[in-house]
């Protein structure tokens, strides 16, 4: 099977799905309509451009500016866990502490997968630790965000039984247990339920890609088996990083309950 190339006809065709949806939200006055186009001219300009980037870092296969590239991915996705957290830490631990988490989680199992599974040739090779780690971090990303919203909204939420338990003599982290759990299931579900529908009621995005460039399937699968492993396993160490930061940070040496640390809930 040949390899399909798009010209730009195709992909103007394929904008006018966007015209039809932005021209039924305009008829139905659903004030989404300027959004969608807004949110669609974005989208194409940001991956026209990555598209131009990544074709200069695979030509010149540099380790230098390859991490250079993975450090700015890491820094665009901390800023967007912090942005989608109702509530957030005072100061640098803000963006910090999530950023932090997402970086150590990421190149953790990055340079597991690309040492052990994939083994490019040079083993930086860009054609594959830029696709991987954004595939990797973009999951890790939702993971950390919803763990630390959680978690965050949840020790405020119950914060009368956590001091309550605090002021009886339980440590810190016996009075937390219950909160850390139900935001530790939370950064888990979305991963198990990609895991659950993949191959039955999806097609995950990597596997269709090779599919259409003429991959085998069977081959196909492999790679997505592999990379849900590794995605699945990055969101667990990110969100379990993340998520017992907050604790620490949401308590001091004496085992005391440190809302003063947070930052006003978006709104008030």
């Amino acid at each position: 099977m040949n390899f399909i190339a798009l010209d730009y006809t195709d992909i103007a065709l394929a904008s006018l799905t966007i015209a039809v949806n932005a021209g039924l939200s305009i008829g139905m006055r659903l004030g989404l309509g300027q959004r969608l186009v807004i949110a669609a001219v974005r989208m194409v300009a940001q991956l026209t451009l990555v598209g131009l980037v990544l074709k200069a870092l695979f030509s010149l296969s540099s380790p230098v500016l390859t991490g250079f590239a993975l450090m700015v991915m890491i820094l665009f996705a901390g800023r967007e866990a912090m942005a989608r957290q109702d509530r957030r830490f005072q100061g640098w631990w803000s963006y910090g502490l999530g950023t932090g988490s997402m970086m150590a989680a990421g190149l953790i199992v990055l340079m597991y997968g690309l040492t052990t599974q994939i083994s490019p040739d040079p083993w930086y090779d860009p054609r594959y630790a830029i696709p991987l780690m954004g595939m990797i971090l973009g999951n890790t990303m939702n993971g950390v965000s919803i763990g630390l919203d959680r978690m965050i909204s949840g020790v405020v939420d119950r914060r009368t039984a956590i001091e309550a338990q605090l002021c009886l003599g339980a440590e810190a982290k016996d009075a937390f247990r219950p909160v850390v759990r139900d935001a530790l299931r939370a950064a888990f579900i979305p991963s198990i339920n990609g895991m659950s529908a993949a191959g039955i009621v999806s097609l995950p995005g990597m596997m269709t890609g090779q599919i259409l460039a003429g991959a085998d399937p069977v081959e196909a699968v492999k790679y997505q088996i592999m990379i849900m492993f590794l995605i699945a396993g990055g969101t667990g160490l990110g969100s379990f990083s993340a998520v017992y930061m907050a604790r620490q940070r949401l308590t001091d040496s004496r085992h005391r309950l440190r809302l003063d640390r947070l930052r006003p809930a978006k709104g008030l």
